[in-house]
C-alpha cells in the first residue's frame, strides 16, 4: 500500500545530521573508525550533584506520575533565580516561565502557536536548520535574512526595513550565534526591539550557548520593554552537559507563555518529576562549574585552531560557543567538497556550512565536543593525507 504524506512534509527533508550519522555508522560497520567533529553533543559529564539528585528522586515510588504541563514550582522558581543572577532579568515563576522537553521542542511550539498558511517568518542565513523546518511545518513561509562576516554576522535592520514585512509575524534570532559564534551586544538588542515594535514582529531569541567560552552573557529580556515584543528560549543541554535529558525553557510575558501553553498542553505532557528536580539543582551550581567547563573547551579550541590551520582555513578568534566557524580555502568549490574529502581521506567528519544556509557554503564548523586526545588523533590523520 502506498501512502501519500501530508503536504506539510513536502518541503521538509530528513535532518542532515540524521542522514550523516547513518552514513558514518555504515562506514564504521565496514571497518572505518570515523572521528565525528560535526555534532554539538557534549561528551563531558553533567554535574555530579545533578546525577545524584536524579538517582535519589527516581527511587521514590511517588516520582513517576503525570506532571503539570507548565512544570513543577521548584523548577520554575530555580529558573527565575538563575535568570536574575546570571542575566539580571526578573521573571514571574508562576506566569513568565514554561519548562520544555528541550528548546528544540519550544521552537516547534512557538511556530505552531503563532504561524499559519499565509504568514511569514524571518530566519537567519546561516542559521539553525530547525527554524526553517519548524516554520514550514506550521504552514507558514520562511524568509531568509542574510548574515555575513562583513556585518559581524548581524542582520542588516535597515535593509530589512526596505522589504515588505506585512506578512511577517515573527523573527528567529540566535546569539551567541550558531554557527558563526558571533556575540550579541546590548545596543544590537535595543535596535532589534525597536525594529520589532515598529513592524509588530515577535522576536524569538534562541539562547543556548551564552555560557560557553563567553565572558558576557546577555538575554534579550534584559532590555527595557523587551517583553512586549520578544520571547527567549534557553537550554540545559550545553550549559550543563545535559543534551540527552531533554530540558529547556521558554521565557516571556505571561500572555506569550499562556498562548504557547495552549498548544503545548495538547501535544505533550509534563516532564518526569526527578528530571525536573535534578534540573532545579543544576541551576544552583556555583561559578566554579562554568569556569571548569570553559577551561576544558578552551584547551580543545586551541587544538581545533591547529586542525583548521592544516586545512588552510581562516577563523575569527573572537567567536564564542561550542563550535569553531571557519572560511575554507578558495581552492575548494564549497565546504561540502572539503568535508567529503576529509571524511573520505582521513575518516574525520566536519560539518559543511552549507547545511545552515547559502551564506555558509564557503565555511565549515567544527565541534568542541571531543576530547583533546580525539582532536590530536584527528590532526594526526589530516596531516597524513594533506
Amino acid at each position: 500500500m502506498q501512502m501519500k504524506i501530508a503536504d506539510r512534509l513536502q518541503h521538509t527533508e530528513e535532518y542532515y545530521f540524521s542522514k550523516k550519522l547513518t552514513e558514518i555508522a555504515e562506514l564504521n560497520k565496514n571497518g572505518a573508525v570515523v572521528i565525528n567533529l560535526g555534532i554539538g553533543s557534549p561528551d563531558l559529564q553533567p554535574p555530579t550533584v545533578v546525577i545524584d539528585t536524579l538517582i535519589a528522586e527516581i527511587q521514590n515510588p511517588a516520582s513517576h506520575s503525570y506532571q503539570k504541563y507548565n512544570g513543577i514550582p521548584e523548577l520554575r522558581s530555580a529558573i527565575a533565580k538563575w535568570y536574575l543572577q546570571e542575566y539580571a532579568v526578573e521573571l514571574d515563576p508562576e506566569k513568565e516561565i514554561l519548562p520544555l522537553i528541550g528548546s528544540k521542542e519550544g521552537i516547534m511550539h512557538v511556530c505552531m502557536t503563532y504561524l499559519q498558511t499565509g504568514d511569514e517568518a524571518l530566519v537567519p542565513n546561516p542559521g539553525y536548520p530547525t527554524y526553517v523546518s519548524a516554520v514550514q511545518l506550521s504552514g507558514a513561509t520562511p524568509v531568509a535574512y542574510d548574515l555575513s562576516a562583513a556585518n559581524k554576522w548581524f542582520p542588516d535592520l535597515e535593509q530589512l526595513k526596505q522589504r515588505d514585512l506585512s506578512k511577517v509575524k515573527l523573527m528567529w534570532i540566535n546569539y551567541p550565534h550558531m554557527p558563526s559564534g558571533a556575540k550579541a551586544s546590548r545596543q544590537f538588542f535595543v535596535e532589534l526591539i525597536e525594529f520589532a515594535r515598529e513592524h509588530e514582529i515577535l522576536i524569538c531569541h534562541d539562547n543556548p550557548y551564552s555560557f560557553i567560552l563567553n565572558d558576557e552573557r546577555i538575554s534579550i529580556l534584559s532590555i527595557p520593554g523587551s517583553k512586549e515584543v520578544a520571547i527567549e528560549l534557553n537550554s540545559f543541554s550545553k550549559t550543563f552537559n545535559m543534551a540527552g535529558w531533554r530540558l529547556g525553557m521558554l521565557l516571556g510575558a505571561k500572555e506569550r507563555i499562556s498562548e504557547v501553553l495552549r498548544f503545548k498542553s495538547n501535544m505533550d505532557s509534563g516532564m518526569l518529576y526527578p528530571l525536573q528536580v535534578a534540573a532545579s539543582r543544576a541551576l544552583s551550581i556555583g561559578p566554579e562549574w562554568y569556569q571548569n567547563l570553559n577551561k576544558a573547551y578552551g584547551s580543545r579550541r586551541e587544538k581545533v585552531y591547529e586542525l583548521l590551520s592544516l586545512l588552510n582555513c581562516k577563523y575569527d578568534k573572537d567567536q564564542v560557543g561550542m563550535f569553531v566557524w571557519a572560511r575554507i580555502a578558495d581552492s575548494y568549490k564549497d565546504a561540502y567538497q572539503l568535508s567529503d574529502q576529509v571524511l573520505s581521506d582521513a575518516r574525520v567528519f566536519i560539518t559543511p556550512g552549507g547545511i545552515f544556509g547559502s551564506q555558509g557554503k564557503n565555511y565549515i564548523r567544527i565541534s568542541l565536543c571531543a576530547s583533546e586526545q580525539t582532536l590530536d588523533e584527528a590532526i594526526k590523520r589530516i596531516k597524513a593525507v594533506i
